[in-house]
């Protein structure tokens, strides 16, 4: 099995046109849904997973000549879709910029109900959505999908180091501007 898997990564970088064609279908049908779900879990949008997908394993085919069999597939594409969800976020937090100021202050008080709950909720989404997108989506693998730091920094192709600063940083950012909007985190 392992070494009909490697032949199939050797054919998808080395071999003749209709090789590559073909292992590059095997290998979308069989990592396609593990690109979906891992770009799900950074973008948490369905719709916006399955393009993605898409255009992941096209990035994929575009930079075969770059792989290296010796390391897998798994993780190459993983850092791929990241990339790819990352380049949405950054688009998406553009779009969002405009209708995020029409939100004004909380003035409600602090109770149990429902109301202000939502509402802070709300307003915790909204300030997640202004982090920069490189905070947003190590945040969101390192602290809401509670990802390993390590398999956060493989898939994102930076060090664990890195992963910490970056969680550090989105959620002092957050702090500041749950505060800013009046609620005390």
């Amino acid at each position: 099995m392992e070494k009909e898997a490697s032949n199939l990564l050797e054919e998808f970088r080395h071999g003749s046109p209709e090789a590559v064609h073909a292992a590059f279908e095997r290998l979308f049908r069989e990592h396609q849904r593990a690109v979906y779900g891992w770009i799900l879990r950074i973008t948490r949008n369905p719709a916006a997973a399955e393009e993605l997908t898409v255009e992941s394993f096209w990035r994929i085919y575009q930079a075969r000549s770059r792989f290296d069999p010796a390391r897998g597939f798994e993780g190459w594409a993983r850092r791929i879709a990241s990339h790819a969800a990352l380049d949405w976020l950054r688009a998406q937090r553009l779009e969002r910029e405009d209708s995020m100021e029409l939100c004004g202050e909380v003035s409600a008080p602090m109770e149990a109900d429902p109301a202000v709950t939502a509402e802070i909720r709300a307003r915790t989404a909204l300030a997640f959505g202004r982090l920069p997108p490189k905070l947003r989506i190590t945040a969101t693998l390192a602290v809401i999908e509670e990802l390993p730091q390590r398999e956060v920094a493989l898939a994102l192709g930076i060090s664990v180091a890195a992963v910490k600063v970056r969680v550090f940083r989105a959620l002092r950012l957050l702090r500041r501007e749950l505060e800013r909007q009046g609620i005390r985190p």
